[in-house]
C-alpha cells in the first residue's frame, strides 16, 4: 500500500511540474509571437472598426479604419472624407480589437504600397486635399506630384477644384513632415 501512495505522489508531481512547464512555455512563446508583430499588423486586424488615432501634429484623429499599408493608414471620418494617415506620425491607437492581422510576406504586393503611392494615387485622382504636418501647419490644394521623398501640393483655396488661376503656388513638403492627408470635397468642405 506504501508503494501505491508513493507512486501516486510521484505521479501528481510530475504532471504538476509538467502542466507547470506547459504554462511557462505557453506563456514564453505568447510573449515571442507577440514580439514579432509590427505596428501596422497589430492595428489591421482591426479593420472595419471605429479607432482613434493619436498623431504627431494633427492631434486625435477618428474614423473606420478601411485598409492599412506598410507605413499609413486609411480612415474614414465621420464626414465619410478619406483621411491618410502616416505611421511615422502615430503615437497612439485607441478602440483596437482583440485581432492581429496576420504578416504578409516581405514581397507582397501589399508590402510595396507606402506613402508615397497612396499619395500619386491622391495626385492621379487630382483630389483637393488638407495637408496636416507633423509641426500643426495644415495646407490645402491638390497633390501634383510626388517625388522620391517629397510631395509637390499646388496650393488654393479648397473650397474650390483645383484651376489654373486659383493656384497660389506650389509647396514640395518633405514626406517624414506629413502626418495627415484628408482628402475634401470642393464646396461643401
Amino acid at each position: 500500500m506504501r508503494w501505491q501512495q508513493l507512486f501516486a505522489d510521484l505521479a501528481a508531481e510530475f504532471e504538476a511540474a509538467e502542466t507547470a512547464a506547459e504554462r511557462a512555455e505557453d506563456g514564453s512563446r505568447r510573449r515571442a509571437e507577440l514580439g514579432a508583430v509590427r505596428f501596422a499588423e497589430r492595428v489591421a486586424g482591426s479593420a472595419g472598426m471605429r479607432i482613434a488615432v493619436r498623431c504627431r501634429g494633427a492631434g486625435d484623429v477618428a474614423g473606420t479604419l478601411a485598409d492599412v499599408g506598410s507605413d499609413w493608414l486609411l480612415l474614414v471620418d465621420d464626414g465619410r472624407r478619406e483621411v491618410l494617415v502616416a505611421l511615422a506620425a502615430v503615437r497612439s491607437v485607441a478602440g483596437l480589437g482583440r485581432a492581429t492581422a496576420l504578416p504578409e510576406p516581405e514581397r507582397a504586393v501589399r508590402g510595396r504600397l507606402d506613402l508615397r503611392r497612396a499619395l500619386r494615387g491622391l495626385a492621379r485622382d487630382r483630389a483637393v486635399v488638407q495637408v496636416v504636418l507633423d509641426d500643426g501647419s495644415v495646407y490645402g490644394g491638390t497633390v501634383d506630384g510626388v517625388g522620391a521623398d517629397y510631395v509637390e501640393l499646388a496650393e488654393h483655396d479648397v473650397d474650390q477644384p483645383r484651376r489654373a488661376g486659383a493656384v497660389r503656388g506650389v509647396r514640395a513638403v518633405v514626406l517624414p513632415a506629413v502626418a495627415v492627408v484628408r482628402t475634401l470635397t470642393p464646396g461643401l468642405d
